[in-house]
């Protein structure tokens, strides 16, 4: 069995979000580059799955600038076997639309019975890459599980919903995004670490791919761009016996009850 879990380097989740403003672009230098979290999980996720059965295979996938080096060999430090880096230079501010194109192309050349991804990345917090990359392979999706088992040439999940939770199961191949319900990912130990240095490492361009430089040519165009504004202070509620009143009255006032 060959699982490809794709992962994204992402800024500092607790740090602040800088757009460039004349470009529309993360400002990637302004704070620490990290690997997405909820991809982390899903390298998890691919792992336990790969400890249930010997002869699975997990490959990294991602797509980003130099840096990225990074995050995979943390990825192949938690368990992971070979990893692949998608570089090339036509990528810079590749859209929804053409970043899935992508990654899809780079699963195609794996063949993969499974395809793991978070359910959206933190920073650009899209949701749609699981689904349009399902679309492009030709293959069933479970979107947003909460757990994964395997039966054989099925995969198996728990979705929740406002409503209650709901078991989902498709034949392999598939694609599948999870949440952040599923456990956060081990710690890379120091045997894993030094194992990772020794693991394949391959990176591959838009012509390794099979994709035409025509590619670049973005599908969505930004209109405008802002700073967010500052955060207004908030309101201060002062007991002069009267306090639970204020209370009450501030929460209807806002539609908070």
């Amino acid at each position: 069995m060959k699982i490809v879990v794709l992962v994204k380097e992402v800024p500092d989740t607790y740090g602040d979000r800088v757009l460039d403003l004349e470009t529309g672009l993360a400002d990637r230098g302004a704070s620490e580059r990290v690997l997405d979290e909820i991809g982390e999980r899903a390298i998890e996720a691919a792992v336990v799955l790969k400890e249930a059965d010997p002869d699975a295979e997990v490959v990294l996938v991602s797509m980003g600038p130099a840096s990225v080096v990074t995050g995979l060999r943390k990825g192949l430090a938690m368990g992971a076997d070979r990893a692949v880096h998608i570089l090339d230079d036509a990528l810079i501010g590749a859209d929804l639309s053409l970043t899935a194109e992508v990654l899809a192309a780079a699963a195609r050349r794996e063949t993969p019975d499974l395809v793991i991804t978070g359910v959206l990345s933190t920073d650009g917090t899209g949701g749609v890459i699981p689904a349009m990359i399902a679309e492009h392979l030709g293959v069933p999706q479970l979107t947003a599980l909460g757990s994964i088992t395997r039966d054989g040439g099925r995969i198996t999940g728990a979705r929740a919903s406002d409503g209650g939770t709901a078991t989902v199961s498709a034949d392999l191949p598939a694609v599948v995004s999870i949440t952040e319900s599923l456990p956060e990912a081990r710690f890379p130990d120091f045997k894993g670490i030094m194992a990772a240095k020794k693991k394949p490492f391959e990176t591959v361009s838009l012509a390794d791919l099979g994709l035409e430089a025509s590619v670049s040519v973005p599908r969505s165009i930004m209109v405008s761009i802002g700073q967010k504004p500052p955060r207004a202070g908030g309101t201060v509620i002062v007991d002069e016996g009267d306090g639970g009143v204020k209370l009450a009255e501030f929460l209807i006032s806002n539609k908070l009850v």
